[in-house]
């Protein structure tokens, strides 16, 4: 049995959303140990104990520690089966990171793979689902991954209530490199829930000043809608780049679309083929792509060394890092 150590690195979730579904991916046993170490509250939280159970249900996979906080956990999984799930976070917990659990292994299952998700769409600490929509998504796409994802309704911190559907299809990847946009053509979406229409308004006209004073246009599409949960937020991308922000109380409107906006300029500014937050999501993706696959990012970060170190304890790859202006990441 191989055994992870939940405290290496990062130290976070993102060990254990990797270790899992590369162990459903390639049938070998894991023991995760220090779960979640250098967090204020170790161990699982509900988003986890929810992606845990969901992997284990599609690979009918004997495991041991899946309780709240519980801070190691073994998993022995079968096949990857496809078929219809439904999943309740039961808090705002974010779906997006409860779908890096599950969509690695999904380009294996043995057919397509329909998840219904209740939890949380745009929280704080994760990405928003519209950054997996339209940054991540497209991203993996190039690389042969077959998946759709439809919002139904946002989720906030933190009552939650979102709920998202997606569609993911069994996919062979292939390898990619990476480029710069050729073209910045910046879009977004700047959206709230239960508050003043003007709320979203001020958000994305706050993001198109930045980006303009910067010399840059952006089409940014405005949401207001009345779900279970009070929030706002704006996501703004250009190809593999993007930025994000989520409204808080007591923050202006205005700078919640000034972070997101200056968020994206300082990863175009680079001139990066991938923001520093995507690299680190797409290192499992690269691991198991057939052939040569490489990214250019900003800086390497601790998620992304974390990453790294999580797939070379499962997969026979090896990353060649080069930092130099940019960071090169090339998977051999």
């Amino acid at each position: 049995m191989l055994e992870i150590d939940g405290s290496y690195g990062e130290g976070g979730g993102q060990i254990l959303r990797t270790a899992i579904a590369l162990s459903a991916l390639t049938g070998k046993k894991v023991k995760i140990k220090n779960i979640r170490a250098s967090r204020p509250k170790p161990g699982l939280a509900p988003q986890h104990l929810e992606a845990v159970r969901c992997v284990s249900s599609l690979t009918d996979a004997d495991v041991s520690g899946l309780t709240l906080r519980s801070t190691e956990v073994t998993f022995a999984p079968k096949g990857i089966k496809g078929g219809k799930h439904e999943i309740d976070i039961g808090t705002a917990g974010s779906i997006p990171l409860l779908l890096q659990c599950i969509m690695p292994a999904a380009t294996r299952a043995e057919d397509v793979l329909f998840l219904s998700i209740r939890g949380g769409t745009d929280v704080r600490w994760a990405p928003s689902i519209d950054y997996l929509r339209h940054v991540f998504l497209p991203a993996i796409a190039k690389m042969g991954y077959d998946a759709e994802v439809e919002v139904v309704r946002r989720g906030y911190y933190p009552r939650g209530g979102g709920l998202v559907r997606a569609v993911i299809h069994p996919s062979k990847l292939r390898g990619v490199v990476f480029k710069p946009p050729e073209k910045v053509l910046i879009k977004g979406i700047s959206h709230s829930s239960r508050l003043p229409e003007h709320v979203a308004l001020r958000q994305a006209t706050s993001a198109r000043r930045i980006l303009s004073d910067a010399g840059y246009d952006a089409s940014i599409s405005v949401e207001t809608n009345n779900y279970e949960s009070t929030g706002s937020g704006i996501t703004l991308w250009c190809d593999n780049i993007g930025g994000c922000a989520i409204g808080e109380r007591g923050k202006p409107a205005e700078k919640v679309g000034e972070e997101a906006a200056e968020s994206l300029l300082i990863e175009l500014s680079s001139g990066a083929s991938v923001d520093v937050h995507l690299a680190d999501q797409l290192i499992p993706y690269m691991a198991l792509a057939g052939g040569s696959a490489s990214i250019t990012t900003r800086e390497l970060t601790v998620h992304t060394k974390t990453n790294i170190w999580v797939v070379e304890q499962f997969l026979d790859v090896e990353f060649d890092v080069q930092e130099n202006e940019l960071v090169q990441l090339v998977k051999r």
